[in-house]
């Protein structure tokens, strides 16, 4: 396999965004008074009961999966968040450390593992970036084209590779059932504005949708202003074979950064786009293939930026074939190969690249009439350049005590290799290190869902870690044996640190108090082992949350008018905690969909990363307007 030689140029780019944006827009407003009849995507969307797409052979229902997952709803709910990151809140084993409002820079912490620890997906496709796991989060796709999130929590690498070691994240889209459009305006603190527009068509067994989107703000702070922009088209085609789904994306963020990385007035812009094709081959047998290209500029100072810049451009490539094979007592065997491969083109990084593929296979026993379930899987994943192969086990079962409550277990390895930021970078404040291991934790939990009536729900599990060669940012302001070969007194220096493990538990509570109303109670603890340090300071893995609440009130008020509280309780290790209090109140339905968000009512001073404060009390307000069915 050969690393690739070529990169678009900026101009390029943009005029291509631009040609194929407009075409695939226009394409889907012309098919607007099309027939119904869309396909079903491969991803159970349809479905009148919720299914598991994460750590599974195949899509499962919720009430059967054997490992812990969370399904956020994002359809019919978009205009009561600012971001897709704003669902992730309502899942307390999730922690966002956020620089900033408006959906640009964050970082996801899944069960206390550092943020470079969770994979994150789009439709399966792998997203996270190859320079840094700072854009990990930096989605292509608009908020207005998702239908849901899944979360994964725990090691997922055997079914999903690479950096799935506390966890994957997967924000999944879907085909549109009818002919629509839909158009939304609104305007709130510190200047901010946000549009968004949707059309969606369906002709026969084909099914599209064209998606673009932007927001903007002065911000609520000297540099921290942002402008983000993202579109995305994507179709679905019946054919003999099955679906083919094509999806096309790409964003440009800008934003300022002051104290981002330190105690600094910077300013950062990212861009990129994000192409893939899912194939089925027939019943059994699917093929995919994606290309992700990212670009990442940074001014150290805005208003002088010969000072220090940098500027990167990654791209990454992935191919995989699968196949499942039912066999006899309702056991279902999966086998699949992929490869990957990355590259980065920097002032700052160098010119790299490298290659890895992987086959895994998978054995689930479901029989039929049967309280229980088992699933056993194993992942080879083989690297470019003649490092160590990774083998990654997985073991997972249930248990159905009675029709309301169910035990399951799982235990399995997760692994990440070093991002190229990781290993090549270097300003007066951080160093890289070339001679990096890739970071591996082994996980277990354990736990029971239980659901005594329609109208409650009760999940409780605890959670284990241990992790080997973590990797991090220490320093220490004197002379440390333990500071790694090189690494100069003071500087924020790469390095694998050993003896971290994590404990912790996890529960939620839903109650249906009646048909207009529900509350839901999400709470996450969490115990980490701090014998890694030797006297060294950590710049990222000790800024877990040591305990996490999130509470909402869900109330329908009638005219399809709903009202939303939330309250997230949160406290980081070593930290007080912090309340921030949130309300929405939305209308979802009908063609005229008014809506209004107020954000930290509380109006907290808080911060999710040491050094970079929240946005204070916020309100922002709009119309959207739906026209089809």
């Amino acid at each position: 396999m050969l690393a690739m030689d070529w990169f678009m140029d900026g101009m390029q780019l943009r005029q291509f965004n631009r040609t194929f944006g407009i075409l695939m827009l226009a394409g889907g407003l012309r098919a607007a008074v099309a027939q119904d009849g869309a396909p079903q995507t491969a991803t159970v969307k349809g479905n009148s009961e919720t299914m598991v797409v994460l750590g599974t052979a195949t899509p499962v229902p919720l009430a059967e999966s054997q490992r812990s997952v969370e399904i956020l709803a994002v359809k019919g709910k978009s205009l009561a968040a600012e971001s897709p990151q704003d669902f992730l809140r309502e899942d307390s084993s999730v922690f966002l450390e956020e620089r900033g409002a408006g959906g640009g820079q964050a970082d996801l912490v899944l069960r206390g593992g550092s943020f470079e620890q969770t994979l994150v997906l789009l439709d399966g496709f792998r997203i996270n970036d190859a320079q840094t796991s700072h854009h990990n989060l930096d989605l292509p796709v608009p908020l207005e084209a998702m239908d849901s999130i899944q979360v994964l929590e725990g090691a997922g690498s055997t079914l999903h590779g690479v950096d799935a070691l506390s966890g994957v994240v997967d924000f999944l889209t879907a085909a549109p059932d009818h002919d629509s459009i839909f158009v939304r305006g609104g305007e709130g603190s510190f200047e901010a504005n946000e549009e968004t527009l949707l059309a969606g068509a369906t002709h026969g067994r084909w099914s599209g949708r064209a998606t673009a989107e932007r927001n903007f703000s002065t911000g609520f702070m000297t540099d921290r202003d942002y402008r983000n922009e993202d579109f995305s088209a994507e179709s679905w085609q019946g054919t003999r074979l099955g679906v083919t789904d094509l999806i096309f994306a790409g964003s440009d963020r800008s934003f300022g950064a002051n104290d981002f990385y330190g105690d600094y007035p910077s300013w950062e812009r990212t861009k990129g786009w994000f192409g893939g094709v899912r194939q089925d081959l027939g019943v059994q047998t699917e093929a995919a293939f994606a290309y992700r290209r990212h670009t990442d500029e940074f001014v150290l100072f805005r208003d002088d930026p010969a000072i220090y810049e940098n500027n990167h451009i990654d791209g990454s490539w992935q191919g995989s074939l699968r196949r499942t094979e039912n066999l006899p007592a309702g056991t279902l065997f999966l086998v699949g190969l992929e490869a990957d491969g990355d590259s980065i083109h920097s002032n700052n990084l160098g010119l790299h690249a490298r290659n890895r593929g992987a086959g895994y296979v998978d054995l689930d026993l479901r029989p039929a009439k049967k309280r229980w379930s088992l699933s056993a899987g194993a992942r080879e994943e083989i690297f470019s350049g003649g490092a160590e192969a990774v083998f990654s086990p997985e073991l997972a079962g249930s248990f159905r005590v009675a029709n309301e409550l169910k035990l399951r277990a799982t235990g399995g390895y997760g692994f990440r290799i070093p991002t190229y930021t990781d290993l090549y970078y270097s300003d007066p404040s951080t160093l890289g290190n070339a001679n990096l291991k890739p970071e591996s934790a082994w996980t277990g939990d354990g736990g029971a869902d239980w659901a005594p009536s329609a109208k409650v729900t009760l999940s409780a599990t605890g959670f284990y870690s241990q992790q080997h060669d973590t990797i991090d940012y220490v320093k220490s302001a004197t002379q440390n044996p333990y500071l790694p070969p090189n690494c100069p007194e003071s500087i924020w220096c790469a390095d694998n640190l050993n003896g971290l493990h994590f404990s912790g538990v996890e529960a939620s509570f839903t109650w249906i108090a009646s048909k207009s109303q529900t509350i839901r109670i999400e709470w996450t603890a969490l115990h980490g082992a701090q014998t890694a340090l030797h006297g060294l300071e950590s710049e990222y893995v000790f800024n877990y949350p040591v305990e996490n609440v999130h509470a909402s009130w869900t109330w329908a008020l009638g005219h399809e008018i709903v009202l939303t509280n939330a309250v997230q309780l949160a406290q980081r290790y070593q930290q007080t905690m912090y309340p921030v209090w949130s309300a929405t109140v939305t209308r979802d339905a009908w063609k005229v969909r008014p809506y209004l968000r107020l954000m930290n009512l509380s109006n907290t001073g808080y911060q999710e990363i040491t050094g970079v404060n929240m946005p204070p009390r916020t309100i922002m307000g709009g119309i959207a307007v739906q026209v089809g069915r």
